[in-house]
C-alpha cells in the first residue's frame, strides 16, 4: 500500500518582527484592513504552524466589488484569490479544503448583497453541521442609508436592522454586522478565535455593508501583527478518565463507534493504538470511516443504516458502545433501533461536553487523541483485554463480509454494462493510498459506507452531515488545492451534477486536475428506493418524460450529461462496458488536466447489487391511506418503531 502524502503542507512560520510603536497607525479601508489582517493569522497544533485562511474565493457584485473587490487586488500577492461561479459551490470548495487541512486552515468566501449572500446559506448550514470552519464576508446594504431602498435589499417594515444576510444568523457559529470601521478589529478577533476552537468551528459571518467597506481608517499597527491561534488538544478529567476505565474493564461485549473527530484530531494512530491494545473492534460513521485501514485486525466497517452486517450485528450484542468523536445521528443508531443489547452502556469520548453526555452516556470530555492516549496508559496498567473468543467472532464475521463486498464489485462480462457497485469495484481495484473519494449524496454513499475499502486515512471524505447534493465537484477543488498532486474524485450521480454543476469550469480555469466519475441512472435512485419501501410508490423520483396518467413513467430523458460536462471544458471519457470503464478509469487517474468518466449503469440485481440495509432508518409511513402500497409500508413500519429503545 502507498503511504499518502501530506494533506497539506505545513506553512512557514511567520517572520518575527519588531513590534510596533504603540501609536502607529495606518490608513486603509476596512476591506483593505481585514484582507491584510487575515494574512497574518495563523493556527498551531503539536508544533507544526500553518497560515489560518489560506486564499479567498469570490463573486463580485455591487456589494463587494469596490469593497472587497478592490481590497483584493490591493493584497494579490499575499492572498490568493480563486474565481467562483455559484456562491454555494465556493462555500463547499472552502470546506473541503478545511476538511482536508485537518480544520487548520480554510479559505474565505466573499459575495455581493441579495442573491450572493442568500446563496450561502446551504453552504454555510453544511459547515456549520460538519464541524468545519469557513469564513463568510457577504457584503450589506448601506449603512448609512443614503438611499433606502438600494438594488437587491430586502425592505422589513417591522425592522430596519435587518437584511437577507441576516438568513445566516442560525447557520453560523459566529455572526456580526460591521457599520463602523472601528467595530471591525473586535468582530475580526472573534471571528478567528471561533474559526480556531475546536468546538465551537463552524461557518463564522462578517456582513459587511458596501458603504463600510470602503469607508478608510486609522488603524493601529498592532492589529496587522502575526497573531499564532494555539488549536488546543485537552486531556481528560482524572475522575471521568478513571470511570471510563473501569467501564471498559467491565464490558465484555465493548464495541467503539469512529466518528469524524477521531480524524478532526488526527487520532487515527492514537486509536489503532487502544484497538491493538484491548483488542476491542472499531466500527465507522460516515464521517469517521478510515480512522482505521480496511484491512486493520480490528476494523469491522460502516455502522448503522449504511453500515455492514459485522458492525451491525456487534452493535445489537455490546454491552459497551465506545464513542469516539460522534454525534451519533440517527443514520449512526438506526434511529435507536440498533443498540439494544441487555444493559448496554454508552462512553463518549468527545471534545465537546454536548455531544458526550448523548444516549445518557458516561462522558469522557477531551481531544479524541489526548483521551485515546490516556485511555491506553490506564488499561495498559491493568493488562486488559476483550476474551479471545469475541476477537475470533468478529474477526470471521469480518471475513465474511469482505467476500460479500468481492461479490459486489465482480464482473464477470468484461462486455456488459456494470451496476453500480461493479463501478465502485473497478475504482476499487485502481487506487492506492494517495487517492482521495469524495462523495455527499443518492445512492453512493450508502454503497461506499458498506463496500468501500479506505487505505489511508484520508482517503475516504463523505459530506454526510447535510448529505448535500452538489457537493462533490466544488469540494474536490478545495480538496485538491489542499493536497496537490494528489489524485482526487468526485463521485457524482446525475441529479447531483444536475444540482451544481458550475464549478466545473472553475477546475479547467485553475488547471486543477480532478476526476468526475459521473454515473447516470436517470433520477433520484437513493430516493426512489426510499419512496418505494414507504408506500409512496417512486413519484417523481425517475428523470422520464410525463406519461399519459400524470406520472413521471415514459421514455428516459434525453438528457446528455456527457456532452455538456465536455461543453464545460472537460475532458470526457465515455464508458458503456466494465472494460472500457477501467480503461477510462486508469486514464483518468493519469491524467494532468481536469477529466471526467462518464458511466451510464444497469439495473442491480441480488448478484452483483450492494447488499441491502444492515439496520433500519426511520422516516414516518401515512398513518392512513388507501392504495395497497402505503398500507403494507405502514404496517412494515409499526412493527419497526416497536423495536426502538430510547437511552435513560
Amino acid at each position: 500500500m502507498t503511504a499518502p502524502t501530506p494533506a497539506h503542507a505545513p506553512d512557514p512560520a511567520p517572520a518575527h518582527t519588531a513590534a510596533p510603536a504603540a501609536d502607529a497607525t495606518t490608513r486603509l479601508t476596512v476591506a483593505q484592513a481585514l484582507v491584510r489582517f487575515l494574512c497574518a493569522q495563523y493556527t498551531e497544533r503539536d508544533g507544526v504552524r500553518r497560515r489560518l485562511i489560506g486564499a479567498t474565493w469570490g463573486i463580485f457584485g455591487h456589494g463587494n466589488v469596490a469593497g472587497l473587490g478592490q481590497a483584493l487586488v490591493e493584497h494579490a500577492d499575499t492572498m490568493p484569490f480563486h474565481q467562483g461561479r455559484n456562491e454555494q459551490a465556493m462555500v463547499h470548495a472552502a470546506v473541503g479544503y478545511a476538511r482536508q487541512s485537518g480544520r487548520l486552515s480554510t479559505h474565505a468566501v466573499t459575495t455581493s448583497i441579495g442573491p450572493g449572500a442568500t446563496n450561502l446559506v446551504t453552504g454555510a448550514a453544511l459547515a456549520t453541521i460538519n464541524h468545519l470552519p469557513v469564513l463568510l464576508l457577504p457584503g450589506d446594504t448601506f449603512a448609512t442609508r443614503p438611499a433606502d431602498p438600494v438594488l437587491q435589499q430586502l425592505e422589513v417594515p417591522h425592522a430596519g436592522d435587518l437584511s437577507v444576510n441576516d438568513t445566516l444568523r442560525p447557520v453560523s457559529r459566529y455572526f456580526d454586522r460591521i457599520t463602523r470601521p472601528e467595530a471591525l478589529i473586535p468582530a475580526a478577533l472573534q471571528a478567528m478565535r471561533v474559526l480556531t476552537d475546536p468546538i465551537e468551528t463552524g461557518a463564522v459571518t462578517l456582513a459587511l455593508p458596501q458603504d463600510v467597506q470602503a469607508e478608510a481608517y486609522d488603524w493601529p499597527d498592532a492589529f496587522f501583527t502575526d497573531r499564532v491561534w494555539t488549536v488546543r488538544r485537552p486531556g481528560a478529567d482524572p475522575t471521568e478518565l478513571a470511570e471510563a476505565v473501569t467501564a471498559i474493564r467491565s464490558a465484555r461485549r465493548p464495541l467503539i463507534v469512529a466518528g469524524g473527530g477521531v480524524h478532526h484530531s488526527r487520532a487515527e494512530s492514537a486509536l489503532a493504538e487502544f484497538a491493538e491494545t484491548t483488542g476491542i473492534p472499531v466500527a465507522s460513521t460516515q464521517a469517521g470511516k478510515g480512522s482505521l485501514p480496511h484491512d486493520h485486525p480490528q476494523d469491522v466497517g460502516g455502522i448503522g443504516h449504511t453500515g455492514t452486517a459485522t458492525a451491525d450485528d456487534l452493535a445489537r450484542a455490546a454491552d459497551l458502545v465506545i464513542g469516539v468523536g460522534t454525534r451519533y445521528t440517527d443514520f449512526t443508531t438506526a434511529s435507536n433501533t440498533l443498540f439494544t443489547g441487555d444493559g448496554v452502556r454508552f462512553l463518549n469520548l468527545n471534545i465537546a461536553p454536548y455531544d458526550g453526555h448523548k444516549l445518557a452516556g458516561l462522558p469522557l470530555v477531551a481531544d479524541a487523541r489526548s483521551g485515546l492516549s490516556e485511555l491506553t496508559e490506564g488499561l495498559l496498567v491493568h493488562d486488559h483485554r476483550v476474551p479471545d473468543a469475541y476477537v475470533t467472532a468478529y474477526t470471521g464475521a469480518k471475513a465474511d463480509w469482505e467476500r460479500r463486498v468481492d461479490t459486489a464489485y465482480r464482473a464477470a462480462d468484461p462486455d456488459a454494462r456494470p451496476t453500480q457497485t461493479q463501478v465502485l469495484g473497478a475504482l476499487d481495484a485502481l487506487v492506492d493510498g494517495t487517492d482521495i473519494i469524495i462523495n455527499a449524496a443518492g445512492s453512493l454513499p450508502g454503497d461506499l459506507h458498506k463496500l468501500w475499502r479506505a487505505r489511508s486515512h484520508d482517503q475516504y471524505h463523505l459530506e454526510y452531515g447535510y448529505s448535500c447534493m452538489g457537493y462533490e465537484i466544488p469540494a474536490a477543488l478545495g480538496v485538491q488545492l489542499a493536497a496537490p498532486g494528489r489524485p482526487v474524485w468526485a463521485l457524482v450521480g446525475d441529479g447531483t451534477y444536475l444540482m451544481m454543476p458550475t464549478e466545473i469550469v472553475t477546475a479547467v480555469q485553475e488547471g486543477l486536475a480532478i476526476k468526475v466519475l459521473l454515473v447516470q441512472n436517470h433520477g433520484y435512485a437513493s430516493i426512489g428506493g426510499l419512496s418505494e419501501e414507504t408506500g409512496a410508490e417512486r413519484f417523481g423520483t425517475a428523470y422520464r418524460y410525463r406519461a399519459p396518467d400524470g406520472t413521471f413513467t415514459g421514455a428516459p430523458l434525453p438528457v446528455d450529461l456527457a456532452t455538456n460536462a465536455e461543453s464545460l471544458g472537460l475532458r470526457v471519457l465515455r464508458a458503456r462496458t466494465v472494460g472500457e470503464l477501467r480503461e477510462a478509469l486508469a486514464t483518468a487517474r493519469a491524467a494532468d488536466t481536469p477529466t471526467c468518466v462518464y458511466v451510464e449503469t444497469r439495473t442491480t440485481d441480488t448478484v452483483s447489487g450492494a447488499p441491502p440495509a444492515m439496520a433500519w432508518w426511520d422516516v414516518p409511513v401515512a398513518a392512513t391511506a388507501t392504495r395497497p402500497a402505503a398500507v403494507e409500508a405502514r404496517e412494515r413500519y409499526e412493527q419497526q418503531i416497536s423495536t426502538r429503545r430510547r437511552p435513560l
